[in-house]
């Protein structure tokens, strides 16, 4: 014979198991820290100050 299932149990656990699948993408997108997205930023305006710096003009 089939086991007998909890219907609301599942449908907790599907919302649990949805939830840390939510949160492992919310960690990997918004998961840094200040330090981290300044340096970036910092690092980014370098690279586009140098582009700028040797952009022929027409």
């Amino acid at each position: 014979m089939a086991d007998v299932v909890n219907l609301n149990r599942a449908r907790k656990a599907k919302a649990r198991a949805a939830a840390t699948v939510q949160a492992a993408a919310n960690r990997a997108a918004f998961g840094r820290t200040k330090a981290q997205k300044q340096a970036h930023a910092r690092e980014r305006a370098h690279h586009d100050a140098a582009l700028d710096g040797v952009r022929r003009e027409e």
